[in-house]
């Protein structure tokens, strides 16, 4: 497995040529979006899409997100393009956006895990958008992380959770959003947003109007109509307990009478207290701060052997929507 560094701001064409050969030759690149590391895979080539699951371990009914270079090269997988679908481009995209709208023929079913739709994407990040345009073609790319695990947020995460899987991994440095995007989608009479993210329902609302939220998961092997909407999701090896903020004092003590046990164990919360041999973590008070350090947090939990991490719930407001989705999904088990 390859590693090629670039500069995040500034590219080297070069390495981002060699990158983009790998894609268009069916192989599986590792790149930085600015919500996390993909795993890309040429979005045409049923093959080379068939390489992303194997190597994440993924189920065949959970669908993947195509990242297009620009709204017109979006526009042109999708069988229609709604009225919704322009606007929101217009002011989201680039950016941590993904539109499910009606699929072109050409995208394989593979990708769409047999639906009439897909999940479309122009990301933000300049790694990403040079990348894209030197390729020439679609790329799907879900998280580049084992399914069910942490997504990553540096080149180190992608190395150590899929190793030899990936081709080529593009290290652009950490992503400075931190949580996938959210998904939209456009195929139903009202926009509804499948998976939260950093682009909040509110904001959503000031472009489109009514704008709801998908009620409940798809049970069991169903096909699920965006990507994240899995049960247990983002899950680090350590169990994850999410407590209330006026419980924090009770947790604190448990968490230490855990660690005096001999158990390996860390609090995350807003305002922590030092307690003998608990690893405890101030978290910031903005929601754009909180998700840019939560995937990295728990990846460092995990390397260093954390058996129980207590986690403080988030505020209960549009801006925090995503965070507490990944949160829960995390404490699934």
């Amino acid at each position: 497995m390859n590693v090629l560094r670039v500069d995040p701001a500034s590219p080297d064409p070069a390495v981002l040529e060699r990158a983009a050969a790998v894609l268009r030759d069916g192989g599986l690149v590792a790149f930085p979006t600015e919500t996390v590391y993909g795993l890309g895979a040429h979005a045409l080539d049923p093959a080379a899409v068939e390489r992303i699951y194997q190597a994440k371990g993924r189920p065949a009914y959970n669908p993947l997100i195509v990242h297009a270079a620009d709204a017109a090269a979006a526009r042109r997988l999708a069988a229609r393009w709604p009225e919704a679908a322009e606007r929101l481009a217009e002011r989201f995209w680039p950016g941590p956006l993904t539109l499910v709208v009606p699929r072109s023929p050409e995208i394989p079913d593979a990708v769409s895990a047999g639906l009439p739709t897909v999940a479309l994407r122009v990301p933000a990040h300049p790694v990403a958008h040079a990348l894209l345009l030197a390729a020439g073609i679609p790329v799907a790319a879900p998280s580049a992380n084992r399914s069910t695990q942490i997504s990553p947020t540096t080149a180190e995460h992608v190395r150590r959770g899929l190793g030899e899987r990936v081709d080529l991994i593009v290290d652009g440095g950490p992503c400075p959003v931190g949580i996938e995007s959210t998904v939209l989608s456009l195929a139903g009479p009202v926009p509804t947003v499948l998976r939260p993210g950093s682009i909040s329902i509110a904001e959503l609302r000031e472009v489109v109007g009514d704008v709801v939220t998908a009620s409940a998961d798809p049970a069991g092997k169903a096909a699920r109509p965006s990507p994240g909407m899995m049960d247990r999701h983002y899950a680090p090896r350590a169990v994850v307990r999410l407590f209330a903020p006026e419980d924090r004092k009770a947790v604190l003590a448990e968490a230490g009478e855990a660690a005096r046990a001999g158990r390996h164990v860390a609090v995350v919360s807003f305002h922590p207290a030092s307690v003998e041999g608990v690893r405890t973590i101030a978290m910031p008070m903005e929601a754009r701060a909180y998700a840019a350090h939560l995937y990295a947090l728990l990846h460092d939990l995990d390397e260093h052997g954390a058996e129980v991490v207590w986690i403080e719930r988030v505020p209960d407001d549009h801006a925090w929507a995503g965070i507490r989705d990944r949160l829960r999904r995390a404490a699934t088990h």
